[in-house]
């Protein structure tokens, strides 16, 4: 199997090592949001965000995810207050729930990436450039879908 080449920069890796704690938003059956704060981690392995929990399969958040998929995930913090520096990393995308030996958990496939302030960390907020890119063009994952579908395995 191929590994997948990592959808986020190198600075972006780092903040998201860095931190412990994001905030999963998913659609519940009737169309509204919902919005939990998630201990996550990163997956070289497969390019994800896995979100783990008690009972996790049990919880609206895995339900919603099972129900539909949808969901988008922030992790951000203000480095400084004096002066004013804010970080944010939000990554948009299908999510699936997925029972473990371990556990259920959540695992967030990204799709759109939004960042700020974590490779330019010493720019005034606004001065800031958003990095705004799609996450499904990489190499790697392209040719896998393609191989996935000439071996005739979608149909």
């Amino acid at each position: 199997m191929v590994k997948p080449s990592s959808p986020f920069t190198k600075g972006e890796l780092d903040y998201l090592d860095s931190q412990t704690l994001g905030r999963l938003a998913t659609v519940q059956p009737n169309g509204t949001l919902q919005n939990n704060p998630v201990g996550f981690r990163y997956i070289p392995g497969t390019a994800t965000i896995d979100i783990r929990g008690n009972d996790m399969s049990k919880s609206r958040k895995y339900r919603n995810v099972v129900d539909n998929g949808r969901v988008a995930f922030v992790v951000d913090d203000i480095r400084s207050t004096n002066p004013w520096r804010i970080r944010c990393l939000e990554i948009r995308g299908h999510a699936e729930g997925i029972e473990t030996s371990e556990g259920a958990i959540i695992r967030v496939h990204p799709e759109r990436i939004i960042s700020f302030g974590i490779d330019e960390p010493d720019k005034d907020p606004h001065e800031l450039t958003p990095n705004i890119r799609d996450a499904t063009e990489l190499p790697e994952r392209e040719a896998r879908v393609r191989a996935f579908f000439s071996k005739g395995a979608g149909t």
